[in-house]
């Protein structure tokens, strides 16, 4: 999976140039700049990968033209036949909680009228506020036949300050909390299950490999959604535990590794104006080296 997390300094200079020139040095033309540079790298990968995955920060630092442009991504990504998973990690509770699910899965009511807003397939869930802030999610997806990614051990170094936490449970037994988490995350996916694989699935950081063999055991039905390969230091050896027997059941992301790809050496040789082309590159090598993984295991 491709996360779609641009930054202006991943942009190529003919791109600021063009958008620039029409809308100035503007939030409008920054706005404009990320929608170009989205727009090419999808056009060189859609073929290649089931999902993409817009951080839905990197637009909303641009303020309303930023979020003109992550809606115009969803909908060009969906029309390319793309999963999207929204990257939001809201987390609330109450009728906020139920606002952020129509707005982002959801449709909302005008009048006699229903409107989709954002509308992903998937969104990301921070559940520290419990199923308070979780059930709203789950009810629009039910409605909607989409799904939710719940935070469950993160790829970022200090993350274990909360989560790997240990707990004392009912039975006497000191367990990290992430592993709760992960048991939470399996009973809400019970109520929602598709064919195989439930609707309800994990984030479980690419850089934690023996924490994610644990949760694959708690968690047998979710996907689990895998961040941190590539520029965070995640390798395709160190995802075949996120994965089930099969070799089904994980979606690995990398963000900035694909989509700044012509910046790294290995794919200079692209040059600033194929960026694109050096993207499709960083996801062939990305595809093998997972499934060598896998194959080794």
């Amino acid at each position: 999976m491709v996360g779609l997390d641009p930054m202006l300094k991943y942009v190529p200079q003919h791109i600021h140039k063009k958008a620039f020139a029409e809308y100035g040095e503007t939030l409008k033309g920054a706005a404009e700049a990320i929608w170009l540079y989205n727009k090419e790298i999808v056009d060189a990968v859609y073929d290649l990968v089931p999902a993409v995955k817009p951080q839905i920060a990197m637009y909303e630092q641009f303020g309303i033209e930023g979020l003109i442009a992550f809606q115009k991504t969803v909908a060009y990504c969906k029309d390319k036949g793309l999963v999207v998973i929204g990257d939001i990690k809201r987390g609330d509770i109450g009728s906020t909680s139920e606002a952020y699910a129509v707005g982002h899965l959801g449709k909302v009511q005008v009048g006699g009228n229903a409107y989709y807003g954002f509308d992903e397939d998937f969104v990301t869930v921070n559940p520290y506020l419990g199923s308070d802030g979780v059930n709203p999610f789950i009810k629009v997806c039910k409605e909607e036949k989409k799904g939710l990614f719940i935070l469950v051990k993160t790829s970022n170094p200090s993350s274990g300050e909360f989560q790997d936490r240990l707990i004392k449970c009912e039975d006497g037994r000191e367990r990290p909390l992430y592993e709760i988490v992960g048991e939470k995350v399996a009973q809400w996916g019970a109520d929602c299950m598709g064919d195989s694989y439930s609707y309800i699935g994990a984030v479980v950081g690419a850089t934690y490999p023996e924490m994610g063999k644990v949760l694959r055991k708690v968690m047998p039905k979710s996907f689990i959604l895998v961040p941190g390969y590539g520029a965070q230091g995640g390798k395709g050896a160190d995802l075949v535990h996120f994965f089930n027997e099969d070799g089904l059941g994980a979606i690995i992301n990398s963000s900035r590794g694909i989509i700044a790809a012509y910046q790294q050496e290995k794919y200079a040789k692209y040059g600033e104006e194929n960026f694109a082309e050096a993207s499709r590159a960083a996801v062939l090598d990305m595809k093998e080296d997972i499934a060598q993984a896998l194959s080794n295991r």
